[in-house]
C-alpha cells in the first residue's frame, strides 16, 4: 500500500503525521470517503465541493484542490483494487496543545484501502443519542466522529450495521454513516438538511434522479414507513429489513427496488455526475 501524505506517495511504515497535529489532539479536520471502482473515483468532483464546504465551514484554509485531484490520482494508480474506499483527510496540521490552532500548514492525507460490495439489504437500530441541528459543525463533514462511532457499536450490539438518530426536536435525522430514506403513502420522502444531516452525495444523486422529496418527519416514522433504504459512498441504495424489533418483509420494496436500479444504471453511464 502507498500513502499520500503531504506532497507525496510513500509506504505505511512511513506514512506519519505528528502527534501534535490538530486533527489528532481536537479533531480539527475534515474527511471525505470517495468509492473507486477499478481506479475511477467517483462523483470525485462533488466529494471535492463538499470537502471545500466542510473545510470552510471549520474555518480551514480551502484545500488545494489540483493537489488533491492529482494526489487521489497517485494512490489510485499505485493500490489497484476492484472496489475502494478512499479516504481524503485534511485536518488543521501542527498546533500548540489545546483548542488554538497554530500558523503551520494545513495537513493532507489520502489513502485507499479495499471493500467488500455491501448487501442489498442491512439490519438498524434507532438510539436515544441526538445530533444537535443547531451545533457549529452541524451539516459539516468533519473527523470529530466520536459519536458515530458510539451509537454504531450500540448497532454492532443488535446486531444491526447502521444506527438513525433523530435531531433535538425529535425529528429523524441520519444515521451514522448515512442518509435515510422512508416510502409513505407511496411517497419517497428524507429529511431536509435542516435536520441536521449531512449532505450526502449519493443522497442528493437519489433526489435528483428520482422523484424523492425532502420531509420534516417525525423520528415515530420508522414505526409506520411501508419501506426504508439508506444511502451512502459506499451502500448506495441499501434497503432496511429491519428497524429495532419491526421486521420489514419483502424488503427492498417495489419503490426501493426502483431507486436501487435507477441508482446503478446511472452511475454506471457516468461517473462524474
Amino acid at each position: 500500500m502507498r500513502i499520500w501524505v503531504n506532497g507525496a506517495l510513500a509506504d505505511p511504515a512511513d506514512a506519519t503525521v505528528s502527534v501534535l497535529d490538530h486533527g489528532m489532539t481536537v479533531g480539527d479536520g475534515v474527511f471525505e470517503t470517495v468509492k473507486a471502482v477499478e481506479g475511477r473515483p467517483f462523483a470525485l468532483q462533488r466529494h471535492l465541493d463538499r470537502l471545500d464546504r466542510s473545510a470552510r465551514g471549520l474555518g480551514l484554509p480551502a484545500p488545494d484542490r489540483a493537489e488533491v485531484e492529482r494526489a487521489c490520482a497517485a494512490v489510485l494508480e499505485a493500490n489497484p483494487v476492484a472496489l475502494g474506499r478512499l479516504r481524503i483527510t485534511y485536518t488543521g496540521g501542527l498546533a500548540p496543545l489545546g483548542s488554538d490552532r497554530g500558523d503551520a500548514p494545513a495537513t493532507l492525507v489520502i489513502a485507499v484501502g479495499e471493500t467488500p460490495r455491501r448487501p442489498d439489504t442491512a439490519a438498524v437500530v434507532t438510539v436515544p443519542w441526538t445530533r444537535n441541528e443547531h451545533g457549529a459543525t452541524a451539516g459539516l463533514k468533519t473527523t470529530s466522529y466520536a459519536e458515530n462511532v458510539v451509537a454504531l457499536a450500540r448497532a454492532h450490539e443488535q446486531g444491526a450495521s447502521e444506527a438513525l438518530l433523530a435531531n433535538t426536536a425529535g425529528r429523524l435525522c441520519e444515521g451514522t454513516g448515512s442518509n435515510v430514506f422512508v416510502v409513505l403513502g407511496g411517497r419517497l420522502l428524507t429529511p431536509p438538511l435542516t435536520s441536521g444531516c449531512l449532505a450526502g452525495i449519493t443522497r442528493a444523486l437519489v433526489l435528483e434522479w428520482t422523484d424523492a422529496e425532502e420531509a420534516d418527519l417525525p423520528a415515530s416514522v420508522l414505526e409506520e414507513a411501508e419501506e426504508v433504504f439508506l444511502t451512502g459512498t459506499l451502500r448506495d441504495v441499501q434497503a432496511v429489513a429491519r428497524i429495532d424489533q419491526r421486521d420489514l418483509p419483502g424488503a427492498p420494496g417495489p419503490v426501493t427496488a426502483k431507486a436501487m436500479a435507477i441508482f446503478a444504471e446511472r452511475m454506471a453511464a457516468d461517473f462524474e455526475p
